[in-house]
């Protein structure tokens, strides 16, 4: 079996050297996209993350393949219609960093609640400690908090939650009541989340039905001076509407993992290249709206690691072997139906 790893650091590459040191492997540290296709023509199994661009012309360059095991729960990604067509196989890593992205989730809303940042940045500036009345916050304890999502993580938050003290509601398309009885947790309707919750963080995975889940007609049903947190997929918020309630003051102010768009803000200098301009005109509207939010003194912005850290990145690897060396015992695990 030939196996092409994509987007793999240097110090990965050994560990899945020695998983598969009887196959054919290849790594690449870049992206799998339409221009780099042809470096796996000849593969059975490709292994990408969120970065890659796994689409029909992609599929279409690759003969070969039967099988592709993303490091990483979310496959929006994949254009699974054209691979399943072709009885392509896919698998992801259902649960990694469950903890992970909880507590980073909670960095977020600390950050914005007390300042954090903006108080660091203030000392380094100008090296004043004395009392800064901006730096004012305000505390969790007594707070109601919405959870959008209430898998892995989710829970994980909402255990995090009652340690602060805080009120915590959710949604979910499928709430599990026994957890909700065991952590003091009260499921609402999508529409009571949004205007009950003083901080409201999105847990959910990314679906073409849950596409702006956070709009410009319920932002404003959101309670007044709220707070944002987004570490699920950028694309589960209207851009434009979180600009509107942000300046608006409907929104206090957002902590962001994700962006929409987040894979163009990555590649802007590809964009700004693009000779097909004239058919890039959302993607130069999305740059300019997420330009404007990273801007906003109101809003933090990291760039998609809420997942990382070590442990993290070990369940991921651990994973992957595990799906790749399934499909190829005939016993493939984790698959994407």
């Amino acid at each position: 079996m030939k196996i092409a790893f994509f987007e793999v650091p240097e110090a990965e590459k050994s560990i899945f050297t020695q998983s598969f040191n009887d196959a054919d492997a290849s790594f690449f540290e870049e992206k799998l996209n339409e221009d780099n296709a042809q470096k796996a023509k000849d593969v059975d199994i490709i292994s990408v993350f969120v970065g890659s661009v796994v689409n029909k012309i992609v599929l279409d360059a690759l003969p070969n393949l039967k099988f592709i095991a993303t490091r990483s729960t979310g496959f929006d990604h994949i254009d699974r219609e054209p691979a399943l067509a072709r009885d392509i196989k896919i698998s992801n890593v259902p649960a990694y960093g469950s903890s992970t992205v909880a507590e980073f989730t909670f960095g977020l809303i600390l950050n914005l609640s007390r300042k954090i940042i903006n108080a660091n940045d203030y000392i380094r500036g100008s090296s004043d400690f004395n009392f800064f009345p901006k730096m004012e916050g305000f505390d969790l304890r007594g707070k109601t908090l919405g959870v959008v999502g209430t898998g892995k993580i989710g829970k994980n938050v909402v255990k995090i939650a009652r340690g602060f003290g805080m009120n915590v509601i959710a949604y979910d398309l499928y709430p599990d009541m026994s957890f909700a009885k065991e952590n003091n947790l009260t499921y609402k309707s999508f529409s009571e989340l949004l205007a009950e919750s003083d901080i409201l963080t999105l847990h959910t995975p990314y679906s073409k039905e849950n596409h702006h889940l956070i709009n410009k007609e319920n932002v404003l049903t959101l309670k007044k001076g709220m707070y944002l947190i987004n570490t699920a997929r950028g694309e589960l918020v209207d851009t434009d509407a979180l600009i509107f309630g942000l300046k608006e003051g409907i929104i206090a102010g957002a902590g962001l993992d994700v962006l929409e768009g987040e894979r163009e803000l990555k590649e802007e200098v590809e964009i700004l290249a693009s000779e097909q301009k004239s058919t890039r005109v959302q993607d130069y509207k999305t740059l300019l709206e997420d330009r404007v939010l990273i801007e906003m003194p109101n809003v933090i912005i990291t760039p998609h690691i809420a997942f990382y850290s070590k442990e993290a990145e070990m369940e991921i690897i651990k994973t992957t072997i595990e799906n790749i060396k399934g499909f190829i015992s005939g016993n493939p695990i984790n698959l994407i139906k």
